[in-house]
């Protein structure tokens, strides 16, 4: 069973783009990534809300995660999601255009960009291991 570990978020907890930011963590834990991160990145960043982080295995899981949150977020009447990278590179960066980005890594590349270390100072809203 995965460790869930939740914090108090710092925004409004009833933005639009909050909800959206927890229902891509579901689905990303759905598609089983693994240690998926939520950080909010309000009080520190204009280019962005938040971060969804998430390690995934393999090309085919890649793929599968990337379809399910383009699908999703036009299904909820958002816009086509813009995604860049490849799981060749270990990283796929997907921008909702609504202030969050979400980006995939291989273990490797996550270990090397190490994100969460670059934006330490934002809040951990949703830990998932």
């Amino acid at each position: 069973m995965a460790d869930q570990t939740t914090t108090a978020p710092v925004a409004d907890p009833f933005r639009p783009d909050t909800a959206l930011a927890h229902q891509i963590v579901d689905w990303l834990s759905d598609g089983q990534t693994d240690d998926i991160v939520l950080l909010d990145l309000t009080p520190l960043a204009a280019f962005a809300d938040y971060f969804v982080i998430g390690t995934v295995d393999n090309i085919r899981q890649a793929r599968a995660v990337v379809d399910r949150v383009e699908d999703g977020i036009l299904r909820g009447g958002g816009v086509r999601v813009r995604a860049e990278g490849s799981s060749d590179s270990g990283w796929i960066l997907l921008d909702t255009k609504i202030g969050i980005l979400v980006h995939l890594f291989s273990s490797e590349a996550r270990l090397r960009y190490d994100l969460e270390g670059l934006w330490s100072k934002a809040q951990e809203v949703v830990r998932i291991q």
